[in-house]
């Protein structure tokens, strides 16, 4: 399972944690990376300060590469962007926005630059502004998402593009990862089944709530905004569903999801909060260490692309 991504970023399985706001902590980032795949701290709307303290403590816990996520909407991402470079950070990803201000800092800092993209138009601009591979999302993933799903999305960028392509969205076990090298993707990346780890920091009643999930359990909140959110269904989902449909504005949608994330994360609040997972949450049957997760997905793959396994 040795690949341009693994290669690329000095790891051993091509196997990338999402890097998911309040959850991507420097627990779940040093375990992952520990486990042989990229851990990822989420930075969300966090400030730099916080990012700069979860990029110390990943350190003190793993020697092996890692990366950082910067939401570029980010009111501190200049600053949080430079915080990646004093750090010495092996790998940024990047998402909602164009990290082509920053990317002539981190390269010449040695920074592995690996934007999330939810379109081919997108994928190669990041191509031209540098980046060294891209993420493709597909609309199956938890939080915000695009419109067009994986098995579409992935071929159509890495016919597009040069560099390494990671597929991302409604993957969670072997068949997902052999799946999408078959559709031409280096490595892959994944959030749900990481937010049920023994190792990630969010409340059990969020770990419980994706592990009962069933296939039709998500739901999309924010169409009418453009700004899709893929939930796992409650009651927060629900009123805003309801409120959509009936017009509700803006500014009532925002108050009504506000701090929804912090609340099911560290709260446990799943009724109120946003229990943010992807469609793959229905595969999730248990809460396992990354080291198996990581592990077991890697070997799993390899079998089924090797040919020495087929499921009936």
């Amino acid at each position: 399972m040795k690949t341009e991504i693994t290669k690329l970023l000095g790891i051993e399985y091509p196997i990338i944690q999402g890097g998911m706001a309040w959850v991507g902590t420097n627990e779940l980032a040093a375990a992952v990376s520990e486990a042989g795949g990229l851990g990822i701290i989420g930075s969300g709307g966090a400030p730099a300060s916080w990012v700069k303290e979860q990029i110390q403590q990943v350190k003190q816990k793993t020697d092996k590469p890692f990366g950082v996520n910067v939401m570029l909407m980010n009111p501190e991402a200049d600053a949080i962007a430079q915080v990646i470079v004093d750090e010495k950070v092996p790998v940024v990803t990047t998402g909602a926005g164009n990290p082509e201000k920053y990317m002539e800092m981190w390269k010449a800092a040695g920074v592995k630059v690996i934007p999330v993209v939810a379109s081919v138009a997108l994928a190669k601009r990041m191509e031209r502004t540098g980046a060294d591979a891209v993420i493709a999302e597909g609309t199956e993933s938890g939080g915000h998402i695009g419109e067009t799903t994986t098995m579409a999305l992935v071929p159509q960028v890495v016919d597009a593009v040069s560099i390494p392509v990671i597929a991302a969205g409604g993957i969670a076990d072997g068949r997902g990862i052999a799946a999408a090298f078959m559709l031409g993707a280096k490595a892959v990346q994944m959030g749900t089944i990481f937010v049920a780890s023994e190792e990630s920091i969010v409340s059990d009643n969020y770990k419980n709530k994706v592990v009962k999930a069933k296939d039709i359990d998500t739901k999309v909140t924010g169409r009418s905004t453009g700004h899709p959110v893929r939930c796992i269904r409650n009651k927060q989902t629900q009123e805003y569903l309801r409120m959509e449909a009936e017009g509700a504005t803006l500014e009532e949608l925002e108050h009504l999801t506000l701090g929804g994330l912090r609340k099911a994360v560290v709260d446990g609040d799943v009724v109120n909060g946003s229990v943010m997972a992807g469609q793959i949450a229905g595969l999730v049957k248990e809460i396992r260490s990354c080291k198996d997760i990581v592990e077991g997905l890697n070997a799993q793959a390899e079998e089924l692309l090797k040919g020495t396994k087929v499921y009936e």
